[in-house]
């Protein structure tokens, strides 16, 4: 891989969720930035002065958890550390997808960029370069408790980088070793404190759940769009998004759910106003904003707590150089640039060297069993949508399950049937992971947060809320041709409005008219695959003003 324009410069204070998903999903370059490079050398030459001097200090001349009172010889230090690493390898299950664990390497690497882990900056530039080399640790995607961080997943990634364990590279499963050769990289020996800086920290739960909230908003404008074309089949009132109704609810997602629908329905032929087909809509149509609106204010909550744990320092313990430190090494950035640490000085105060509990992933489980629920009811009221459009009792007018020759023709039938199976799978992944606890390391991490099942479970519902609301989208569709014929239009694009005009030509163009029962997974899977990258309700929504 070439550096180029798309380089993204970590420093450990300004990584934002866009350029997470440029690094994960789009391989952009990553570089380390020269002043986080001298703040890690400073904080580095304080865990050397603890060797050096023999002092007692947590992760660095102790063992871990529970062995936390042993104290490690400076002559076994690098065996430690080796050991702590293949020890707290078990991960179980699947791999974690390639731009998951593109994600968890360089938010490691930003981590330790702020310069409060001890760590050598040549280890972290290490782990930048088998980033940039394309290396893809086998990561399974199992196995964290969620605190102390996620040590199991990170301990996977890591031994990659010592050059044992797995990796992909150029779409083949191979040795660690092997990666790392055929890419021209060499293997790290790990010195003090340095396999605790690299696993000790919440990297897979924020990876997952990052991913996931950049998916969860490309969801709900998704959800937005394709209700507005499931009202016009239905022809829906739109009077229920006047905006002096959502207004005095003072809710800022429903208010702009509600401008959004309004956009999304202008100069629509099919649309209708309160009395003229009928007094109101039901709850599934009406109350779109009410629904989707909460769904956005929980997604942006969650969008906050993830971009404020993107940027920060999750392991333990924490380095807290002395101050006058920074006069004595003045040099230190000659020395970063060949990896080397400044020279420690004899008995100097190496600073505050603290223990404490940012490894703990609770802010992050409690926002993605969050982030779970809200997704989870985008795809709730999606289906019930999706019956009205297939129940002749419900749909104004549509025939039964959106075919003209029921019977012989079961139409959108099992469609709905799918998307059900889909929702109340989702009801079950709902339930919250963070509620949850079982100590660990014989009592002494007696708490733990289960952060990383909770990001896992919110990143399945919004795969299956994708799908529901892809099948919604085909039978909205459906139904609009359906309805365009039952008026006698001659085409159905003149009776939608202009927005929601053109994402019908968008299914159009992959997907046509069922005119009689065909296989009908290759349809709903090409439309997911509009849904899921976001681009098919991106250019339509995001122009809203």
């Amino acid at each position: 891989m070439i550096a180029d324009l798309e380089t993204v410069v970590l420093d450990g204070c300004s990584l934002t969720l866009d350029s997470l998903v440029r690094i994960a999903r789009e391989k952009a370059f990553v570089a380390l930035d020269e002043t986080a490079l001298q703040r890690m050398a400073l904080s580095r030459s304080a865990v050397e002065s603890c060797v050096e001097e023999r002092l007692v200090r947590y992760g660095i001349t102790t063992g871990f958890g529970k062995f936390c009172n042993v104290v490690i010889s400076k002559e076994d230090n690098a065996i430690l550390q080796k050991n702590l690493i293949m020890s707290h390898a078990c991960g179980q299950g699947e791999p974690l997808p390639e731009d998951v664990v593109r994600a968890i390497m360089a938010l490691r690497a930003n981590a330790l960029a702020v310069g409060h882990s001890g760590i050598r900056p040549r280890t972290v530039q290490h782990l930048v370069d088998v980033l940039n080399a394309g290396i893809v640790p086998v990561i399974p995607e199992k196995g964290s408790l969620g605190a102390s961080g996620d040590l199991a997943p990170l301990a996977h990634m890591t031994l990659v980088l010592l050059g044992m364990g797995e990796a992909f590279y150029r779409g083949e499963r191979m040795a660690g070793s092997k990666a790392l050769a055929l890419a021209g990289l060499k293997p790290i020996t790990l010195e003090a404190k340095e396999g605790l800086a690299l696993i000790n920290g919440t990297q897979v739960m924020t990876a997952i759940g990052a991913l996931a909230v950049y998916d969860a908003r490309n969801l709900v404008q998704t959800a937005n769009l394709v209700s507005s074309m499931t009202i016009q089949a239905l022809r829906g009132i739109t009077d229920a998004f006047d905006p002096r109704i959502h207004e005095l609810r003072r809710q800022s997602g429903q208010i702009q759910c509600a401008a959004d629908l309004r956009k999304l329905l202008e100069n629509s032929r099919l649309t209708s106003r309160q009395g003229e087909l009928r007094v109101q809509d039901p709850y599934t149509l009406r109350c779109i904003p009410q629904v989707h609106g909460a769904s956005i204010d929980a997604i942006d909550y969650v969008q906050r707590c993830i971009e404020n744990e993107l940027n920060a320092v999750t392991d333990n313990p924490l380095i807290f150089p002395n101050p006058e430190s920074a006069d004595q090494h003045k040099g230190a950035e000659k020395h970063t640039a060949s990896g080397h640490s400044p020279e420690h000085v004899h008995g100097q105060d190496p600073g505050d060297i603290l223990s404490g509990g940012n490894f703990h992933g609770q802010p992050i489980a409690l926002a993605m069993d969050f982030l779970g629920i809200a997704c989870a009811e985008l795809a709730n009221i999606s289906e019930r949508r999706l019956e009205r459009l297939v129940n002749p009792a419900l749909s104004e007018g549509l025939p039964a399950f959106l075919t003209t020759s029921g019977g012989i023709n079961s139409g959108f039938m099992i469609v709905q049937y799918s998307a059900a199976a889909l929702v109340s799978e989702n009801k079950v992944l709902a339930h919250p992971a963070s509620v949850d606890s079982i100590p660990s390391s014989a009592n002494q991490e007696d708490h733990v947060s289960m952060g990383t099942i909770a990001a896992r479970k919110a990143r399945s519902i919004i795969w299956n809320a994708q799908r529901v609301l892809a099948m919604e989208l085909c039978a909205a569709c459906q139904a609009l041709d359906l309805r365009a014929i039952q008026i006698g239009a001659a085409d159905t694009a003149s009776l939608l409005s202009p927005r929601t005009a053109e994402a019908y030509a968008t299914v159009r163009s992959v997907v046509s008219m069922v005119n009689s029962d065909r296989i009908m997974y290759p349809d709903l899977d090409a439309i997911a695959s509009l849904v899921a990258d976001g681009s098919f309700a991106g250019g339509v929504t995001e122009a809203l003003p």
